[in-house]
């Protein structure tokens, strides 16, 4: 399934795409598709819907609908840094010898054509693609073996970041990856059924229709399976929680001379088999 949130910001509501591509309201089965409605059983019961017996929502998705983020009321947005050995090499640092944890806050979730913001003061606001791993059955201390079974599916997400408040102004990374707009997400949450092989998955990103990120997810250095077995390790994790797990190289930071966003421009970026975003980003107020 793929399964999305659509509406005004703020009063989005559950659906799901058929297969000619158009949405259908689910909102006489789940209130949101968020919590409950993310453990295995409700993804089973979603999938037990004919999608032909519920309402055809009007317009169409990405054009003239909007579509939120296609996870509702995200309690942990947990990213992972550095998980690319060729971005590593772009930014200058080591391959990390275990997971690089930080955090995006939630107020910074948009949805996938949501304009970025450009926040007051900056001079480096950085683009980058990301697998977008969705939690399903909550857990602690769990089993790389079974770690799988605790996702309800996948999504592309945009880390988008402020490279000098991230590493120039003191601090942990944080205070650069969670302002607000900074977390594009969706457009739909992919089922795992449907998600294809999440080992080798192309990425891309474009800028103005320029060519910026071209990786896969082949090249991750740590898998999905090991990413929520280690991050388990240290919070329980939740129906509804991302994991964004990494970028790979092509990042504005990594370039020479160094390129940022300053306004103006077009993010266009996706992942095969889990949709495309198109950010307009929006210069500092």
């Amino acid at each position: 399934m793929k399964l999305v949130r659509y509406g005004a910001p703020g009063a989005e509501k559950p659906g799901l795409i058929d297969a000619e591509g158009r949405v259908r309201d689910l909102s006489g089965a789940v209130p949101d598709i968020a919590g409950e409605a993310l453990h295995p059983e409700g993804i089973a019961k979603l999938g037990g819907i004919d999608p032909e017996s519920l309402p055809l929502v009007d317009g169409t998705p990405q054009d003239d609908l909007r579509l939120g983020a296609c996870v509702g009321s995200i309690g942990k947005f947990i990213c992972i840094g550095l998980n690319y050995a060729d971005h590593a090499e772009e930014a200058g640092m080591p391959i990390p010898p275990e997971p690089i944890i930080f955090n995006k806050w939630t107020s910074s979730v948009v949805g996938p054509n949501d304009a970025i913001q450009i926040p007051r003061d900056s001079v480096k606001t950085d683009w980058e693609v990301e697998l977008g791993v969705v939690i399903g059955k909550p857990g602690v201390y769990i089993d790389e073996a079974d770690a799988l079974s605790h996702v309800a599916g996948y999504c592309v997400v945009n880390d988008v970041s402020e490279r000098e408040f991230q590493i120039e102004r003191a601090g942990t990374w944080d205070k650069g990856k969670g302002c607000d707009t900074f977390g594009p997400t969706g457009p739909w949450l992919v089922t795992p059924d449907e998600a294809g092989d999440i080992d080798n998955l192309d990425m891309w990103l474009d800028v103005d229709g320029e060519r910026m990120q071209t990786g896969t997810t082949a090249t991750l250095i740590f898998k999905v399976p090991h990413l929520i077995a280690y991050c388990s390790r240290f919070m329980s994790l939740q129906a509804g929680d991302v994991i964004s797990t990494g970028t790979p190289p092509g990042v504005g930071m990594g370039m020479k001379p160094p390129r940022y966003l300053k306004g103006g421009e077009m993010v266009s970026l996706g992942i095969a088999g889990l949709g495309e975003q198109r950010s307009p980003v929006l210069a500092p107020a």
